[in-house]
């Protein structure tokens, strides 16, 4: 009967350990949160803006900030798949957190006030 008790509860142990384990391993949040976040920094001033049309490269799945500085409103548009973004951004500074690029390629970020391409993430 010692024995039974003992087999029984090594095998819960044992799938318990396991379950943790894969719980935790298949989160997407882990994955993502090892990632620094990357910061782009955006200055709009009149009709010249920096960065101006620059590639920058992101990891797929990265934590992606935006801090705007600009003279004026306007807007930003983010051309990303599955769903594209738009921030509205007034006078002054402002941060806005993208949602992170879930595949490899290319996304194009552009002032939809200025009609000019900010920049290219390019997701690796």
């Amino acid at each position: 009967m010692a024995r039974l008790v003992t087999a029984v509860a090594v095998v819960l142990f044992t799938a318990l350990t396991l379950t943790a384990c894969g719980s935790s391993g298949s989160s997407s949040s882990v994955g993502a949160g090892s990632l620094p976040t990357k910061v782009i920094d955006i200055t709009l001033s009149g009709n010249d803006v920096t960065p101006n049309g620059d590639t920058i490269d992101v990891q797929v799945g990265q934590p992606i900030q935006l801090k705007v500085t600009a003279d004026k409103p306007g807007e930003i548009h983010v051309h990303s798949s599955p769903k594209e973004q738009e921030f509205e951004y007034h006078a002054g500074s402002q941060t806005f957190t993208l949602t992170p690029i879930p595949a490899p390629g290319r996304t194009t970020v552009e002032s939809h006030t200025l009609e000019k391409t900010l920049f290219i993430l390019q997701a690796k």
